[in-house]
């Protein structure tokens, strides 16, 4: 994790590719009117890295993936929209290409002078991104003297705009370094995953225990407790030999769950108490029963008030937190309380002097739609690749980049 990054390197007069994230939502109040950027958290994000390279005498090549276009014909997946919304941040015109490569693009990148923008068309309009296509790969490094990955959120994915170009830079003599949000990235997840303080807590959530073993077992090696929550809870809770009602369980799991509990012991700290209903439904009436008691009719929906008081008494004195998935499903009101007191609490240990980091995803939109974000340590732009980082796999994104 100890990698170069645009501190480290000189700008000045280079032409320098950035590979941003700007996966961000779109839409148009009316199908007449243009699309627009609705959410322009990401792109606010590239910033500190954009504005220090311009500032350092770079000319910038930005490309990024957008959405899951199937052909360049899908072009409500355009980067159009989000070069108008990136001219009115950096107050100076943005260049766009219709092309992610081509004479066209090779051309106006040749063209660019000191401060100016170029921004290339969705990286997945072209069928060799996804494929980490070598000769794609080839053509964007053809373009800069530079290489910067500032785009955590994609870099567990070896694709020819994350993995492939970086290396086709450093096969040519130039240099692939990581942008301040990818450093921030690293810093934060890398102390959780190498040399975390301790007590080291982590807060598992979500729905499905099959998508966070590897995880689970990687923490088991470094966290002081391990609270689970969300849906997976469940078939732990199968695991120990309770009725779960028709919450959601997965039976192939159970096994692994069962050998978890095992090896974990009283580390694994499991809910007491859920909030059950008869239906999936943001309306449904709902009652808190006891984790062993959950009526053959009804699902688990969220955690209770005993759980997070049990939660609670775990984090006593933690000195880093990391918190990956909702307690319950957060996107109903009704089923949202367990997963915003569990944010309040955190939110308050921050203040007492605990690192709290939220592992993206759904975490982070929870954190986020609760009016909490400002109050963690870090909010990882990634979720999967926060996941697999915390697992303690490499992330090829990363790998390519140039070693300190």
């Amino acid at each position: 994790m100890n990698k170069k990054t645009v501190r480290d390197i000189d700008v000045n007069g280079k032409k320098v590719l950035v590979r941003v994230d700007f996966n961000v939502p779109l839409s148009s109040k009316d199908p007449n009117d243009d699309i627009t950027v609705t959410d322009d958290t990401r792109i606010r994000a590239a910033m500190p890295t954009i504005a220090h390279l311009l500032e350092n005498g770079a000319a910038l090549i930005l490309c990024s993936h957008l959405g899951r276009p199937s052909s360049p014909a899908d072009t409500q997946f355009s980067m159009t929209p989000v070069a108008a919304r990136l001219s009115e941040l950096l107050e100076r015109p943005v260049q766009t290409a219709a092309n992610v490569v081509g004479a066209d693009v090779t051309a106006a990148a040749a063209n660019l002078q000191p401060g100016d923008v170029l921004l290339l068309e969705n990286t997945r309009f072209h069928a060799g991104e996804k494929k980490n296509n070598a000769e794609l790969a080839q053509q964007l490094a053809n373009l800069a003297d530079l290489y910067v990955n500032d785009a955590f959120g994609s870099a567990h994915r070896a694709h020819a705009s994350t993995e492939g170009v970086g290396k086709a830079i450093q096969a040519k003599g130039g240099t692939a370094v990581a942008g301040f949000l990818m450093e921030k990235e690293l810093q934060a997840l890398g102390t959780a995953v190498s040399n975390p303080p301790h007590p080291y807590v982590a807060i598992m959530g979500g729905a499905k225990i099959s998508d966070k073993i590897k995880l689970i077992e990687n923490l088991l090696d470094t966290a002081d407790k391990i609270l689970i929550g969300g849906g997976m809870a469940n078939t732990f809770i199968r695991a120990q030999g309770h009725e779960t009602g028709t919450s959601l369980v997965e039976a192939d799991a159970l096994p692994e769950a069962e050998r978890l509990l095992g090896k974990a012991g009283d580390r694994l700290v499991l809910p007491v108490d859920f909030v059950v209903t008869d239906k999936f439904d943001a309306d449904a009436a709902a009652e808190t029963v006891a984790a062993d008691g959950i009526p053959a009719d009804k699902m688990a929906l969220d955690i209770g008030s005993k759980s997070l008081e049990k939660f609670k008494q775990a984090l006593q004195g933690a000195k880093m937190v990391v918190w990956n998935g909702p307690m319950g499903v957060f996107e109903f009101p009704r089923f949202a309380v367990g997963t915003n007191q569990l944010a309040q609490l955190l939110a308050a240990q921050v203040e007492d002097g605990t690192e709290v980091i939220i592992g993206g995803g759904d975490s982070a939109a929870a954190v986020t739609k609760a009016g909490l974000a400002s109050k963690m340590s870090h909010i990882s732009t990634g979720g999967g690749a926060s996941l697999e980082l915390l697992e303690g796999k490499t992330l090829p994104g990363i790998a390519a980049l140039d070693d300190k």
